[in-house]
């Protein structure tokens, strides 16, 4: 199961108690206070890490805490502090307030860190205590308790192209054509029940992410299907393409599926239909397609050149269509990584 979010209690570590002791030596007969400070305890740090792509490790936690510090000793020795722990998310992580949904910080570039949890200050010996007049103070301080925090991590993934399209339609086929990887594929609906991201890497090594996410159908934004929950994944994709079965042997219109895609995505945000996108009439190789995409193409009220007929499984047409992510990538000032 692909994880994208999760409610989480993070506890910081306490701080270590002050000790009171006496220095008890043979031939130092008022040796005075000896008691050391408690250790500080542990701070909580999240942090962006490129290899991981979901938030699977959190899926059964519900409570992280940090190591608290350790009890001063005598001989005036402090307490060992806790350990820092550092929690590792995927580039792309929203950190929320769980009770106000309040975005505290956005993880989008690796290795970016954020101190969510300061880690409780240690308590103070009696030694710290000795003054010129009183000099066997028999008096220490607890440790503080680390901050308590309650937060949300919510995933949404950063790609450059969002693949949108019916279940079926053959997204994940292009993504794997197109990325050279492998990703489940079947001739049924649904195939696809978590988000896939990978990209394409061009001669000068630099690359564009796609994302496919499992397929949308009519009246998603009322709960049939799997939702509209994975739309997050491609909120922050500057480019979207429709992937559109123009096979269609089920019955079909291919154009109004088109139409449905983009009312569904209308209905999660409409900020997402301002982006910049292309069709990709699918399946063009099936003997079914042909009467089908002359009725979208004379139906289809937008520019003419953001369509690219193709075949994902036969590997036609996808030249063109790379060259079009990639301009569009640049036009929409990408920086290729």
């Amino acid at each position: 199961m692909f994880t994208d979010h999760v409610r989480l209690k993070l506890i910081a570590g306490k701080g270590g108690n002050g000790t009171i002791a006496w220095r008890r030596e043979k031939f130092i007969p008022k040796g005075g206070p000896y008691g050391g400070n408690g250790g500080r305890g542990a701070s909580i740090t999240i942090m962006a890490d490129p290899e991981i792509y979901s938030l699977d490790a959190f899926r059964n936690q519900s409570q992280i805490r940090a190591p608290n510090g350790q009890q001063g000793g005598t001989n005036n020795r402090q307490g060992a502090s806790g350990k820092n722990l550092i929690i590792k998310v995927p580039c792309g992580t929203l950190l929320r307030d769980a009770s106000t949904k309040t975005l505290i910080y956005d993880f989008t570039e690796p290795g970016e860190t954020f101190l969510i949890c300061q880690g409780g200050k240690g308590g103070k010996g009696n030694t710290f205590f000795k003054t010129s007049t009183h000099q066997a103070p028999a008096k220490c301080t607890p440790g503080l308790e680390g901050e308590i925090k309650e937060v949300e991590l919510e995933l949404k993934l950063i790609a450059d192209v969002g693949f949108v399209g019916f279940p079926n339609a053959g997204k994940s086929t292009l993504l794997t054509k197109l990325a050279s990887i492998e990703v489940k594929t079947a001739p049924y609906p649904f195939t696809t029940l978590q988000p896939n991201i990978s990209f394409i890497e061009f001669d000068d090594f630099s690359r564009i992410y796609l994302a496919d996410i499992p397929g949308i159908i009519n009246d998603a934004h009322s709960d049939r299907g799997l939702g509209l929950s994975f739309l997050r994944h491609i909120e922050r994709s500057s480019t979207l393409v429709y992937v559109i079965d123009t096979a269609a042997i089920d019955g079909r219109d291919p154009y109004e599926d088109f139409l449905t895609l983009r009312k569904e995505l209308e209905h999660y945000s409409p900020q997402i239909l301002q982006k910049p996108f292309i069709v990709a009439l699918n399946k063009v190789d099936c003997e079914e397609a042909k009467l089908h995409l002359e009725t979208f193409k004379e139906k289809y009220p937008f520019d003419s050149e953001t369509l690219f007929e193709i075949s994902a499984k036969e590997v036609t047409g996808i030249s063109p269509l790379i060259k079009k992510i990639r301009t569009l990538a640049q036009a929409d000032g990408k920086k290729f990584v």
